[in-house]
């Protein structure tokens, strides 16, 4: 058993609330990414579950045990760090298997394992290397040798991806999402990278303040955002939100289209060619509108455009709470994590 459950889990650092009454559960054998921005509480949410900070309120469980108060080598957990953490004086080899060789592991075990290892992370080739000899991508390896090493069912991350450049963080996060379902394990998984969450996840938590803004499948966040912090947020480019006098509507770019005889005059203001299509930056009564068109688009910087897309394709938003509705008139769903009451606070 290694499902992991916060029940309103609090914690402050002086008057500052970092974490704030966080319930979620991560299944066993599933990838649970925290997302959000910078600040947000999600590598402080997941130190909570490591044991590296202590929760002054709610209760922490791996599984089925609650772990709230045992250290952080009595919950059996591993820990990819975003420094990589890794001895410069030891060699590859030593570094996986050194906290095998402070449990004190028989020799026999440490090298059969690290045959192991070393062959699932593709690093049986430069076990004797140290790790100022080893690029980017390969020092990461090493770090997840070492996590994996300790054959704990539960693997925390916490930006493991951040200091390495594109190519390599599309490549690495590919092999994280496949080494987990080898190996069966429950991971938990700190991004601020919103592409890493909806491309890894099985379940995203979206935090804003030290709290949850959104829990759900990345598809649920996409599709169904319950707030415009969540449709802002998820999407390349983000949401669309044009605001009303009595509501906000949200359209995603790959949703409007540019017509000859369409609702909405626009003025183009900056055309992106990405190859398989363009990001059209439009303004619309003095609001911008992003539209997401295939291939290369003609229009031109300062062209006047019209703009048209499905209603269907709308999401509506409270103007007060910025909670999803269903039509407009119909109130705050239960969907809505956040209240409204700490929306319109103060």
């Amino acid at each position: 058993m290694s499902a992991i459950t916060l029940s309103h889990v609090s914690k402050s650092w002086g008057a500052m609330r970092a974490v704030d009454d966080v319930s979620l559960t991560a299944d066993e054998g599933s990838l649970l990414v925290l997302l959000g921005p910078s600040g947000c509480g999600k590598s402080t949410t997941l130190r909570l579950i490591a044991g590296l900070e202590d929760a002054d309120a709610g209760t922490i469980a791996i599984g089925g045990a609650d772990v709230t108060h045992l250290t952080p080598a009595q919950r059996k957990i591993s820990m990819v760090f975003q420094s990589y953490a890794l001895f410069p004086h030891l060699s590859v080899a030593e570094n996986i298997i050194f906290g095998l060789r402070v449990r004190r592991v028989a020799r026999a075990e440490r090298d059969a394992r690290l045959r192991r290892v070393a062959d699932i992370v593709g690093l049986g080739h430069l076990l004797e290397r140290k790790p100022s000899q080893l690029s980017g991508g390969q020092r990461q390896r090493v770090a997840l040798g070492r996590a994996i090493i300790a054959e704990a069912r539960v693997c925390l991350m916490d930006e493991p991806l951040s200091n390495l450049d594109a190519k390599l963080r599309h490549e690495m996060r590919t092999e994280i999402r496949a080494l987990q379902q080898r190996l069966g394990m429950t991971m938990v998984y700190v991004t601020h990278d919103q592409t890493e969450a909806m491309t890894m996840a099985d379940r995203v938590v979206l935090m804003r303040d030290g709290r949850i803004e959104q829990n759900g499948s990345p598809e649920e966040l996409y599709n169904r955002p319950a707030t415009a912090f969540t449709a802002r947020f998820i999407g390349t480019p983000p949401m669309n939100l044009v605001r009303r006098s009595d509501h906000l509507i949200g359209i995603r770019p790959e949703h409007i289209r540019i017509v000859s005889d369409g609702d909405h005059g626009a003025r183009v203001k900056a055309v992106e060619h990405l190859g398989a299509d363009s990001i059209v930056l439009c303004e619309v009564d003095g609001q911008p509108i992003s539209v997401r068109s295939d291939g290369f688009s003609k229009v031109k910087p300062g062209e006047d455009v019209r703009l048209a897309w499905d209603p269907a394709n709308e999401h509506r938003f409270d103007p007060t709470s910025e909670c999803r509705g269903g039509e407009f008139g119909q109130g705050v769903p239960a969907g809505c994590i956040r209240s409204v009451a700490a929306a319109v606070k103060g």
